[in-house]
Order: C-alpha cells, then sequence, then structure tokens
C-alpha cells in the first residue's frame, strides 16, 4: 500500500497518523510475506490496534471540539473496525485464526476506503475552522 497526496485530508497532524497507518500495515504485509513468525506478526498487529485507537482517538477529540455535523457515523465507523480487529488479534493469540491475505486486503481496504470517503469529508471542515 503506497501513500500518497490524493489521500491527504488536509489536516498535518491526521495526514501524519494516516500515513503511520499505512507503514503499519505494510510492515504486517511484509512479515507475512518473508514468512515471519508469530510473535512478530502479533506484535505489529498489537502496535497496528494501539495507533489507531490513538488515531481515532484524535480525530474525535477535533469532532467534539469543533462540533462536527457527521461525528456520531462516523465514530460509530471507529468503533466497528476497532471492535473487529480487537476481535481479530484475539482469535489470532489464542490459535484459531492466521493472519492471512484475506485479512490483509481487509485492512487494507477498510483504510484506503475510510481516508478517502469518511475522513476526506471532515478536512474542509476542520480546515473551515483554522486546522491545517
Amino acid at each position: 500500500m503506497k501513500w500518497d497526496e490524493s489521500m491527504s485530508v488536509g489536516v498535518r497532524a491526521l495526514d501524519h497518523d494516516h500515513q503511520r497507518l499505512v507503514d503499519l500495515i505494510n510492515k504486517l504485509h511484509d512479515a507475512m510475506s518473508i514468512g515471519k513468525g508469530k510473535d512478530v506478526l502479533g506484535k505489529i498487529l498489537a502496535e497496528l490496534i494501539r495507533y489507531t485507537q490513538y488515531h481515532f482517538s484524535a480525530e474525535e477529540k477535533f469532532f467534539g471540539q469543533f462540533a462536527y455535523p457527521d461525528a456520531r457515523a462516523h465514530i460509530r465507523e471507529h468503533a466497528d473496525l476497532t471492535k473487529k480487529v480487537i476481535a481479530l488479534k484475539g482469535r489470532f493469540d489464542n490459535g484459531t485464526t492466521i493472519i492471512s491475505l484475506e485479512t490483509m486486503n481487509f485492512l487494507k481496504d477498510w483504510l484506503t476506503n475510510h481516508i478517502m470517503k469518511t475522513d476526506k469529508m471532515y478536512g474542509p471542515f476542520l480546515n473551515s475552522k483554522g486546522i491545517k
């Protein structure tokens, strides 16, 4: 997955977070492609979950601070993804699932679609409030 300027939401701090999430998904993919063990994959997946939660919290802070009108739906998307990824990590940790190409595609597609559709909607709103 490659970050490019078309993914920018126009808010420097949040773009930086998105770039970090792309990097983490790429690390997870790279570890899988060279056959790294469960420990490496588990650590990367845990870091991806932690950073995603940190990033969602940063977005939601802006939403509350500036009364973003689509905050409720956006926060619901965050909660849904967080719940799915935490459940996936739990199944991975207890050995009932492996991180597969299908899982990687889910994470990549969700992140890309979330940034390019849902997140792109808040960029102009936050920019109008002076957040760049």
